[in-house]
């Protein structure tokens, strides 16, 4: 059975497209620990991050790089924090997340609660932003 991400990238569940390449699929997390908080994804069903080969794990942090300069172009942070956990979703993702201090990435902090339109807007933003 495909994966949440795998059905997202098919269109099959909606998402809050950030950007796509042939390989590659990233869109806003729909629980954020901060505005513009993004998930990169391959589009290559694998369970764990460190399972991918070696060549589309170097592939996938080269877009990681991009998405996380359109989030800092878009969202006002200090920096954009990388989070790789892989327990949630049994599909390789990378938590780009804007923080201001390391605090931010805490995960027992709250979750922000953003409107449908905030989300749009906030990917909108970071779309614009995106090279």
């Amino acid at each position: 059975m495909a994966t949440i991400f795998s059905r997202i990238i098919t269109g099959e569940i909606p998402s809050y497209k950030i950007a796509e390449e042939d390989r590659f699929f990233a869109f806003l997390d729909i629980n954020p620990m901060a505005k513009g908080h993004t998930l990169v994804v391959p589009k290559q069903e694998t369970d764990y991050l460190f399972d991918l080969d070696d060549t589309l794990l170097s592939e996938m942090m080269l877009f990681a790089k991009k998405v996380a300069k359109a989030i800092e172009a878009a969202v006002s942070c200090e920096r954009v924090g990388v989070m790789v956990i892989g327990l949630e979703v049994p599909h390789a993702h990378i938590h780009l997340i804007p923080i201001n201090r390391e605090g931010d990435m805490n995960l027992a902090n709250p979750r922000v609660n953003l409107s449908n339109e905030e989300f749009e807007e906030i990917a909108a933003n970071i779309r614009s932003c995106f090279a």
